[in-house]
């Protein structure tokens, strides 16, 4: 495995506004969950306390109306599981809680009773109040005891001083739920989900003419024609397709043009050399003559291969699904039965396995034609490979002459160069073969590099895209 191609962000579109969004999600909702809960506690705390005041103070005035010996009873019948009073000489709470929510809740009790009498209240979990721990693991029974697995319990302590000098005191149990991970986990999950959707359906439905686009730039690399994606999508969108629809248009337009004022240049031209040729048939002196007719024999050949070469790139033909193997074992198949020394090492496969290439099948031979031609004339022999890698298929013609010169590599290339003095004393063709080969490729959406090998050789590599099949 290679880890340096895993990344944690997402390549696509789609990933990475899902992967933001769920982020912002996140952090949002933790920072939502922090800053809002001990509100919610505080709020669900004075709220609680609120109503455990009121019953406070009517207890305390009902106690300070009624006889000392009816208070057991009446402080027996104020009392509940969740909330227990009692009466003692000294109060159970040795001082008031400093709190806000403390003394706003002990604000409210001297607003009910007045300020008269002391009043002392506290808040909190680990609050040590007698009797009271006792009494409601007696009164609260097997309900509180299933509660206190998912329940924290809160207690509010009060202790009032009545008329008698004895003190009421009182311990409420405030039953609060804990702030459950879980469940802001789950409203994040179920957000992500609907979020992942519509992200997904919009990004797919907005992307689509970008995947248009980028297909018809694709074809275009590979020399196709006549391609108008259809305009769909945002405005931005629209507007990039409509550029590159003008462009293409344009593109197409000028090469076109070139072409035909190349090939009409090249056609032009056979009137006037034929003329010359005919005139230098008068000339007297041979050797001159003989020169200038060699002259232009040169030229007319030249004129033909142009002529040929322009004709070509205005006829385009179709592309077609070749097997590659089996396509350069044809070509190679016709130069050994003229006695060419070309070979074919075709690459091993597992299976069936077959590499497949998408080419216009004529002008892709006459391309490998010229760089075998070339091997053989220069380089002694020509060997044909081939490999298929990452979406792509290079093909090779190999030789084993003296190569070229390292700064001449991609010279070589210009229309009409010839470079027989670096690689044979004889002369050979018009200086075309390369230019033409390049410009095939190039149509294919392909490349074409020479290299020189070691210790001796030339290596041309044509590199196509490719699929398999």
């Amino acid at each position: 495995m290679n880890w340096r191609r895993i990344s944690i962000i997402p390549r696509s579109l789609a990933g990475q506004l899902i992967a933001l969004i769920l982020a912002a999600i996140v952090v949002s909702q933790l920072f939502s969950l922090w800053l809002f809960t001990d509100e919610r506690r505080l709020a669900l705390l004075e709220l609680a306390g609120g109503r455990v005041v009121a019953r406070t103070a009517a207890l305390v005035e009902l106690l300070d109306d009624t006889p000392v010996e009816l208070h057991n009873q009446i402080r027996q019948a104020a009392s509940s599981p969740l909330s227990y009073y009692w009466i003692s000489n000294q109060p159970a709470l040795a001082k008031s809680g400093s709190g806000p929510t403390v003394q706003r809740i002990r604000q409210r009790l001297v607003d009910e009773i007045g300020s008269e009498r002391e009043i002392r209240t506290q808040i909190g979990k680990n609050i040590a109040v007698p009797r009271y721990h006792r009494q409601r693991a007696r009164d609260s029974g097997r309900q509180q005891k299933k509660r206190a697995t998912r329940l924290i319990p809160i207690v509010v302590a009060m202790s009032v001083q009545l008329d008698s000098g004895r003190w009421l005191n009182m311990a409420a149990s405030l039953n609060m739920q804990r702030n459950s991970l879980q469940r802001v986990l789950v409203s994040i999950g179920v957000m992500a989900v609907a979020i992942t959707l519509i992200i997904v359906f919009t990004v797919r439905r907005l992307t689509r003419p970008l995947r248009n686009l980028a297909e018809a730039a694709n074809q275009l690399g590979r020399g196709a024609e006549g391609l108008q994606v259809p305009e769909a999508g945002p405005r931005e969108i629209r507007s990039a397709i409509n550029a590159f629809n003008v462009m293409q248009e344009r593109l197409t337009r000028y090469v076109q043009d070139r072409t035909s004022m190349l090939a009409a240049i090249s056609h032009d031209l056979r009137t006037p050399i034929t003329s010359l040729r005919i005139r230098a048939e008068f000339v007297d002196d041979e050797e001159n003559r003989n020169r200038i007719i060699a002259t232009l024999d040169e030229m007319q050949r030249m004129v033909e291969a142009t002529l040929a070469f322009a004709r070509d790139e205005a006829n385009r033909e179709e592309q077609n699904r070749v097997d590659l193997g089996e396509f350069l074992d044809a070509i190679v198949t016709d130069y050994q039965d003229m006695g060419q020394p070309v070979s074919f090492v075709a690459p091993r496969q597992a299976g069936d396995q077959r590499t497949i290439v998408t080419c216009r099948p004529i002008a892709m031979k006459r391309a490998l034609r010229n760089l075998i031609d070339n091997a053989v004339r220069y380089g002694n022999e020509a060997v044909i490979g081939f490999t298929a890698r990452d979406g792509s298929i290079s093909i090779t013609v190999s030789d084993t002459g003296p190569g070229i010169p390292e700064g001449q590599l991609d010279e070589v290339f210009e229309p009409f160069l010839r470079l027989e003095g670096s690689r044979s004393e004889t002369t050979g063709g018009i200086g075309l073969g390369l230019a033409i080969a390049r410009s095939n490729v190039h149509a294919h959406g392909g490349t074409l590099r020479l290299e020189n090998r070691k210790p001796n050789g030339l290596i041309a590599t044509v590199t196509l895209p490719g699929e398999a099949g």
